[in-house]
């Protein structure tokens, strides 16, 4: 087995673990231990939220879930000999997750799926769907259900949602600038359009006093992803895949956590995958100079593995960049043909009993795949939705006959 770098006692918060993980990113939060290339090792993680998101069927804990105490990230870890320049190599050897154990935390045989409200965190679809609702899935093997999605049912791709190499100062700093000139361009923007640092919530390991006050003044929110790797959200980022990260700072200090069960192409509903808390098992090495051998400076390499369901018949949904309730077309907006990709397909299911909020949250969980299909027919960028048929328990194929309704039941709400 490899040696447990990171562990996590799931009845306890981050903040009490024996050695606490961190929120933000920031050059100064210190490594919990340090390994050497070549090491193979396990890192342990809290499901993103901190566990403030429960077993039960109201969504009132999606509604007023505190964001600034996230992602709780298990790290860093540091790498010996790892410097500027470097790229450090990452090969997922396994994960899941909290092996053997059934409780309340996400991770202890289920996890579940938001539609965050828009007041708080937003989604793709959230001026269709501002309101908070969640599904719950129980997980058997590498199977899961849900009670709230009744006739579903899917093999996940089990992945990190978020790893990533502490930043330097200098890049910390250019984050910061560049996030905040467009948060300027609409400052009452609901959601808004970016998260500059916040002294609330931070956590930031064994820092305390006027060093943790500097992190929470300076550090980076988790949510987007970055030069450093980040919130990737990638469904294929699973077993066997690499992922080679840019070195910023000395030893690397690579941390991570917002482990998923599933996911569809997109995270749509922004807590779109099934989220859980697990382990992650990982082996580590570099290429010394890698960055200038390879010329990756502002972005991690991913080479995804081949472990992943075999889903053989889709149905495609299509979407264009045209603003179809106002009549007005966009150039080449490929954000918006796959937000119109997924409308048509949530339109589509709910002619089989499903409710808005239920297809959506299926779109966001499942392993659908996303594609860009055109972005040179001007003036229409055509994105594509592949919804696997496979994962209901009814035909969803059209046919003459039309589609086969039923009673779906209904997810979790916040009223």
């Amino acid at each position: 087995m490899p040696d447990v770098v990171f562990s996590v006692d799931q009845s306890k918060s981050m903040r009490d673990q024996a050695a606490p993980g961190h929120n933000r990113w920031h050059p100064d939060i210190p490594a919990v231990a340090s390994v050497r290339p070549g090491s193979s090792i396990r890192i342990e993680c809290r499901e993103w939220t901190d566990g403030q998101i429960h077993n039960s069927d109201s969504a009132k804990d999606v509604r007023d879930v505190d964001l600034s105490v996230a992602h709780m990230l298990s790290g860093p870890v540091a790498v010996e000999g790892a410097e500027p320049g470097d790229l450090l190599v990452v090969d997922i050897l396994d994960l899941g997750p909290v092996p053997q154990e059934y409780g309340e935390a996400p991770g202890q045989g289920w996890g579940y799926t938001g539609i965050f409200a828009k007041e708080n965190g937003g989604g793709f679809l959230t001026e269709e769907y501002p309101e908070a609702a969640k599904a719950v899935w129980d997980f058997r093997g590498q199977v899961a259900t849900s009670r709230h999605l009744p006739g579903v049912r899917f093999t996940g791709i089990t992945h990190p949602g978020l790893f990533g190499t502490a930043p330097s100062h200098e890049l910390l700093a250019q984050w910061n600038e560049r996030e905040r000139a467009l948060i300027a361009t609409d400052p009452g923007r609901v959601p808004p359009l970016a998260l500059p640092p916040l002294e609330e919530g931070v956590l930031a390991g064994s820092l305390t006093g006027a060093d943790l006050e500097r992190v929470g003044r300076e550090g980076a929110r988790t949510v987007p992803a970055r030069e450093n790797g980040g919130n990737h959200d990638i469904k294929n980022f699973s077993r066997g895949s690499r992922v080679l990260y840019p070195v910023h700072v000395p030893g690397a200090k690579l941390s991570g956590g917002d482990l998923h069960f599933s996911q569809g192409d997109g995270e749509i509903t922004f807590c779109g995958a099934i989220e859980m808390g697990g382990f992650i098992d990982m082996h580590v090495d570099l290429i010394k100079g890698g960055m200038a051998k390879y010329g990756v400076t502002t972005n991690p390499i991913f080479m995804p593995g081949n472990v992943e369901p075999r889903y053989t018949e889709f149905l495609s949904f299509i979407g264009i960049s045209v603003d179809h309730a106002n009549n007005v077309n966009h150039y080449n907006d490929a954000t918006l043909a796959y937000r119109n990709a997924c409308l048509n397909a949530v339109e589509y299911l709910k002619k089989f009993g499903y409710s808005g909020e239920q297809a959506y949250l299926i779109l966001g969980s499942a392993p659908i795949e996303g594609r860009v299909s055109g972005v040179v027919d001007i003036p229409n960028a055509c994105c594509s939705l592949y919804l696997p048929t496979a994962i209901f328990d009814f035909d969803i194929r059209p046919t003459a006959e039309g589609p086969h309704w039923g009673d779906r039941g209904r997810c979790a709400v916040a009223t």
